[in-house]
């Protein structure tokens, strides 16, 4: 749920994973593997993706507790 959701934020913003990977000053791999979910993104890391792509995480994580 949480990769789905990063990866619909990214594509809302109009960003590209090559976008996102340079403002995190990391490879376009890392950002691919974490939407794909074959890497698990850990908080300071969803925070940092979050603010690029302009993801609330407190509503995220409300969602996910919900479903």
């Amino acid at each position: 749920m949480i990769a789905a959701a990063l990866a619909e934020a990214r594509r809302a913003k109009g960003m590209t994973q090559v976008e996102v990977a340079s403002a995190l000053g990391r490879r376009q791999p890392f950002i691919a593997n974490i939407e794909s979910g074959e890497r698990r993104v850990d908080l300071v890391e969803l925070i940092d993706l979050a603010a690029i792509i302009d993801l609330d995480v407190l509503a995220l994580l409300r969602r996910i507790r919900d479903a």
